[in-house]
């Protein structure tokens, strides 16, 4: 067969490679063109099909595995710098007329090539020269192929690949930086004003794209960006002259007016970053104000005309542009610039609308709210007479926002559309909108806090008259209601987050707190009664008590504590008056009892029992006096003493299977806080009775649901209490209650039933706690037998287990119905004998000569794992 025929198969097999519908034939292909990318042999086949193959699938086939060759093979010097130089000249010569993503592919491949010989010869750095060719030449199809050889080097320069060390990506990476990178931008922004007005939109995106590129570089390798998304642009001081060039900015600023919005988004994005340049790459005030004025003048001009910003790439975009003002600049240079009064209207005005879209704009209000709260924030360390116009300002974007998630509970249950996601259930998104809140309340608190009220007051009034009658009437009516209570109850939890704890405003503001906390907290006694206790699977009601949750949460950090009385004696003092909440173990009081409510209520709704319990389990392990306080509550004292299903249905639904395990480990930490174990015993007194009734079930019985749940849910129960033992004695405690009295138990249940996997699982994971030497806690004396013994008694279970799963078939899912199994085994037995050798030391080791040993079974135990 001719190699002409050879390459028409090929051009066939590629076809089916890149267009077939048919995985299995994609992947058959696949198998047979495999030599390509693998075997070295084939790079001059890869050549021959460049020169000859007529469609373009051939070409990106020859392309891609000269790339995967190139990343992966270890090829000589000379034959990179022959594949190299002949994909340059291909590109020159046949370039314009290949199919877009053939030229980015065999671009792709020059440009790995070039950062994979960075330091192996000078001539893989001519990649910048001869790119700056192809700009010289008359042809626009060239100039374009030059920039987006530039384009991708960029970005592969910037790209940590498996394929390098990271030491080795950063070296080269710092050498492009400090050789090209400059230039490269500076060439990007002359090629943006070249063809500012030349040429369609669609090529106008590539110098653009280019620019981006260059801005987004990696300058300084890892930083922590946690406390902004995107953090201060270091660069060179050798970008200064750019930087104080106003034809830098502008050029971007006029690439935003172009239609596209592809174009403008992007033009937006490098202004952002511009932005965030660091200040002390200017060396004088002048220069660096002169850049803020140009970029103020700037977003000035959009906020006037509005342009663009109908499409929601470009809002968010300019948003994130607005909040970078005061990140990277001071107040006192914003007040310098001669229309900050002109400018801060309109961003004032244009956040108040954003607020009012807060369907379309949600994911972009953060970044204005963030401007408004590190301006309010730095208003105490301006100096001088300029006024800031913020104390007109302010106030009106909180009455906008607040205003604002009022009215759009209405939209929403209006808007009852399966796509419409609801504000109050994006949790996430909730926190980042009140993130910033408390800091532009506490502004002008008197004010914000007396609309809150008056907002608050007639929609409390309003659900307290609904608590009294025999029937709940119009539910749609009431689940607006219980929304905007529900976002009223979010702000009020967001503002006392953030506690005034220093300076002559703290005792104002303390009153101010409790004249909100006491709404919230007198509303939390009406939530629970008359027919809003009958409308725990609603909603409404769901979203109202998460709100009502992270409202105890934040108030509990702020003001409930065991010094809360010492700190926040004005607090107190006035919900004593309004409340009657006369200090802070009252108020604890209540939160627990809130918690057990929801704990005995919301059975079928498992993210309220979550959060629910990591409320409580934040309560549980605070510091060791928050513990005793708890203790000392009646709430808690019912919750301990009536921990069964009769009390908290919950642990009888399968959907909150999980939380038992939570629910337990929070109990036994606060069980394990009383010194005695009269109380420990009472506690366990009801999962003792259930494992006897189990205990008493016939082996037939083991097989049922109801069995079989009552004994997963034991092991995930007594999973908790073993978390929650921390020292010997706690330990010793519950040792002694299931010693020997439930290991009969286990080995019945493990043997009977190690085909399922849904009950194998949690009684491993049971044993594997249960044998966890963490904090020292199997700490048995040395002439005790209880190591021993508990040895032997993982042993048979493990033996048990082991025997029968290794018999059974592998099912459609092996991880769950044997790996995971064996994994946990494996981890209980290294726990198991990690302990013993912790407890007995040496002695361990003299296994036929410790008279333990012989006594107990110790031998034959060891020939078990030395057989394992």
């Amino acid at each position: 067969m001719s190699s002409m025929e050879s390459l028409a198969q090929l051009e066939v097999l590629c076809e089916k490679l890149y267009n077939s519908t048919d995985s299995a034939e994609r992947a058959h292909t696949e198998s047979t063109l495999k030599c390509f990318s693998e075997n070295s042999d084939y790079i001059s086949q890869c050549q021959y099909i460049l020169e000859n193959a007529s469609t373009p699938y051939a070409l990106m086939l020859a392309s891609t595995s000269l790339l995967k060759q190139v990343s992966d093979c270890s090829l000589s010097l000379q034959l990179r710098l022959d594949i190299r130089n002949y994909v340059m000249n291909y590109l020159a010569a046949r370039g314009p007329k290949l199919q877009n993503f053939v030229i980015i592919s065999l671009i792709q491949l020059v440009c790995r090539i070039t950062k994979f010989g960075w330091f192996d010869d000078d001539r893989f750095r001519e990649i910048f020269k001869e790119a700056t060719d192809f700009l010289a030449l008359a042809s626009q199809d060239h100039y374009l192929i030059g920039l987006k050889i530039l384009n991708f080097l960029v970005m592969e320069m910037n790209q940590a690949t498996s394929a390098m060390p990271l030491t080795l990506h950063r070296k080269i990476a710092t050498s492009f930086k400090d050789q090209f990178l400059q230039q490269i931008f500076q060439l990007s922004v002359t090629s943006l004003h070249q063809l500012k007005s030349e040429v369609p939109d669609d090529i106008r995106h590539v110098p653009l794209s280019l620019a981006l590129r260059c801005l987004s570089f990696d300058f300084v390798g890892p930083v922590d960006e946690s406390s902004e998304e995107f953090g201060t642009l270091q660069l060179p001081a050798s970008w200064r002259p750019l930087l104080e060039d106003p034809s830098t900015v502008q050029i971007f600023f006029d690439y935003y007016k172009v239609n596209d919005t592809s174009v403008s988004k992007e033009a937006l994005e490098c202004l952002v970053r511009l932005a965030s340049v660091r200040r002390s790459i200017f060396l004088e005030d002048p220069a660096r104000s002169q850049f803020l004025s140009h970029l103020m003048s700037g977003t000035r001009e959009i906020l006037q005309t509005g342009q663009g910003l109908g499409d929601h790439g470009n809002y968010h975009e300019f948003c994130r542009l607005l909040g970078r003002f005061k990140v990277n600049y001071q107040l006192s240079e914003l007040l310098n610039v001669e229309f900050y009064g002109e400018w801060i209207g309109l961003v004032a005005e244009f956040t108040t609308k954003s607020l009012l879209s807060w369907q379309w704009a949600s994911n972009s209000i953060y970044y204005l709210l963030s401007l408004w709260s590190k301006l309010v924030t730095s208003l105490p360390y301006l100096k001088g007479d300029t006024p800031s116009l913020l104390d007109e300002t302010v106030p009106k974007i909180m009455e906008g926002f607040i205003t604002s998630r009022i009215n759009s509970v209405q939209a929403s249950f209006a808007d009852n559309s399966a796509d419409t996601e609801n504000p109050l259930d994006n949790v996430e998104g909730l926190q980042d909108q009140l993130e910033s809140l408390p800091y532009l309340c506490r502004f002008q608190y008197e004010s914000c806090s007396l609309l809150i009220i008056n907002i608050m007051e007639p929609l409390l009034q309003a659900y307290t008259a609904r608590s009294r009658l025999p029937a709940a009437g119009d539910l749609a009516e009431l689940s607006v209601i219980e929304g905007q209570i529900a976002w009223m109850v979010h702000i009020i939890a967001a503002i006392l987050k953030i506690r005034q704890n220093v300076g002559r405003i703290k005792d104002s503001q303390e009153l101010l707190d409790a004249e909100l906390a006491a709404r919230v907290l007198q509303f939390i006694t009406i939530t629970d009664t008359g027919v809003h206790s009958q409308r725990y699977q609603e909603l409404s009601k769901q979203r109202l008590d998460r709100a009502i949750l992270i409202f105890m949460q934040n108030f509990r950090r702020s003001y409930v504590g065991d010094q809360s009385m010492n700190s926040a004696k004005q607090l107190y003092a006035r919900l004593s008056e309004l409340l009657g909440l006369t200090d802070h173990l009252v108020l604890l009081n209540a939160i627990v009892g809130k918690i057990a409510t929801n704990l005995k209520c919301y059975a079928e709704c498992e993210d309220v029992i979550d959060h629910t319990l990591s409320f409580f389990l934040e309560l549980a392990s605070g510091s060791y006096m928050t513990g005793k306080l708890l203790l000392k509550l009646e709430s808690t004292k019912f919750i301990i003493a009536n921990h069964s299903p009769e009390n908290f249905p919950f642990l009888d639904e399968y959907r909150c299977v999980r939380s038992r395990t939570n629910f337990y480990y929070i109990l036994g930490s606060l069980v394990f806080m009383e010194d005695g174990p009269v109380k420990f015993q009472s506690f366990m007194k009801p999962l003792m009775q259930v494992a006897i009734n189990l205990d008493a079930s016939a082996d037939a019985a083991f097989r049922t649901d109801i069995v079989k749940y009552a004994f997963t849910g034991l092991m995930r129960d007594l999973r908790g209490i073993v978390m929650a033992t921390n020292s010997r004695r706690t330990y010793g405690l519950l040792f002694d209650c299931l010693y020997p009295s439930c290991m009969p138990l286990l080995l019945r249940a493990i043997s009977l039933l190690a085909d399922e996997p849904e009950v194998t699982t949690p009684l491993l994971k049971f044993i594997s706690e249960f044998v966890l030497n963490k904090s020292q806690r199997l700490s048995f004396e040395s002439s005790s037998p209880n190591g021993i013994l508990l040895f032997r008694e993982i042993s048979k279970l493990i033996v048990a287990y082991g025997s029968r799963i290794l018999l059974l078939p592998n099912g459609t899912d092996i991880y769950a119905s044997k790996y995971k199994g064996i994994w946990i085994s494996l981890t209980v037995l290294s726990r198991v004998i990690k302990s013993i050798l912790w407890i007995y030391g040496s002695s361990v080791q003299q296994q036929y000569h410790n008279p333990l040993c012989s006594q107990f079974g110790y031998k034959h135990i060891c020939a078990y794992c030395q057989l394992a």
